[in-house]
């Protein structure tokens, strides 16, 4: 029976266990969006994962939403992220990257006056946190449907730029109130025309972007993140389970190379939220690797493998803290270095390069 600590191929590709490092926002690239050296450090220093995910990175300039968030539409950013692979690598790891456009998660103040982009005429919920100070989302600019195929094509163009900067796949980043989750999710797409309305319409934008993604390189290279329980930014569905359901599906017969679907946490759930168990309700609409996301320590990952349900487990702020969390798995350590919130954000080492490694560990 297989467990956190068993092999798998994902698609060709040798993974040495099923203990994955989440994608996480950390914003440690230039203020121009170039990933740096010290990136490379800090996922090498965690290159024991089975798989490493990058942080959220933006495909196009319009795209970005995040203060020293890390892109790859531009020759100096692929040269930076050609630092981090070969870090990663040479310390025998394996990444992919994550792509992502932020739609109406965005402001203004941060994109030199331009309005961010959605489906539909909708503020996000909550406020856009500068360093600073706390703004309000503005109402987005609605995308026209012409404006919509530019938007998959820099997908495209970044999963190219991807496989030049050395990363061994791409991951769609299709959760947590970004462009595609908006697109998807009828509480945030308006739309009367073909990408809006029914859930074949409104899955239309993912769908493509995949399917342009995977001509760009390979089907069996693209991964995706979904969250069919998510509440960031005011999101929801009024029919998760049918609407993820159907999207589930449709990425099954385009037969991907992973599917990464995030667990309520502690806040959603106590919320009531409609899908409550993501792994066990959407496994069996899908024979593509199931990667869980969300709340896991090592116990509940063992289980979770253990169940059928899953094949990896992707681990966010354990790892964050615990570069060497493999290791303190498989010794059945019971103490782990306790995140730090004030750092999870930044421009330098601390709290991103200069957590301890276990007692003994070189």
């Amino acid at each position: 029976m297989a467990n956190l600590f068993t092999p798998m191929v994902l698609n060709g590709l040798a993974l040495p266990n099923r203990i994955w490092m989440s994608a996480m926002t950390r914003t440690r690239a230039t203020a121009e969006n170039v990933p740096t050296s010290l990136m490379g450090e800090y996922f090498a220093q965690r290159a024991a994962a089975g798989l490493i995910v990058t942080d959220c990175t933006a495909v196009s300039e319009q795209g970005k939403g995040i203060i020293n968030g890390p892109g790859i539409w531009r020759d100096d950013q692929i040269e930076g992220w050609k630092v981090v692979t070969n870090a990663v690598h040479a310390a025998g790891g394996r990444i992919y990257c994550q792509l992502w456009h932020c739609g109406r998660v965005a402001h203004p103040q941060m994109r030199g006056g331009e309005l961010p982009v959605a489906p539909s005429p909708l503020p996000a919920k909550g406020k856009y946190k500068f360093p600073d100070h706390e703004a309000e989302f503005p109402i987005p600019h609605e995308l026209a449907a012409a404006e919509i195929p530019k938007i998959i094509e820099d997908f495209a163009q970044a999963t190219r730029n991807a496989r030049i900067a050395g990363f061994d796949g791409v991951e769609l980043h299709g959760a947590n109130g970004y462009l595609h989750d908006q697109f998807l999710q009828d509480v945030s797409n308006r739309r009367t025309d073909r990408w809006g309305g029914a859930i074949e319409n409104r899955s239309l934008f993912m769908l493509e972007t995949i399917e342009a993604m995977a001509n760009a390189w390979s089907t069996d290279r693209i991964g995706i993140r979904l969250g069919p329980s998510t509440s960031l930014y005011g999101m929801g569905d009024s029919d998760p389970l049918k609407t993820f359901g159907y999207l589930v599906k449709q990425l099954d017969r385009r037969k991907i190379g992973y599917l990464t679907m995030l667990e309520p946490n502690r806040k959603e759930l106590e919320s009531g939220v409609q899908v409550s168990h993501v792994a066990q309700t959407f496994r069996p609409m899908t024979t593509v690797p199931f990667i869980a996301n969300t709340g896991f320590d090592k116990a509940s990952g063992m289980d979770a493998i253990a169940s059928g349900n899953v094949d990896a487990v992707a681990y966010g702020t354990l790892f964050l803290a615990n570069p060497d969390l493999v290791a303190r798995f498989a010794s059945g350590d019971r103490e782990f270095n306790k995140p730090d919130p004030k750092t999870f954000y930044g421009t330098g080492p601390n709290g991103y390069t200069n957590y301890p490694l276990r007692r003994g560990e070189p």
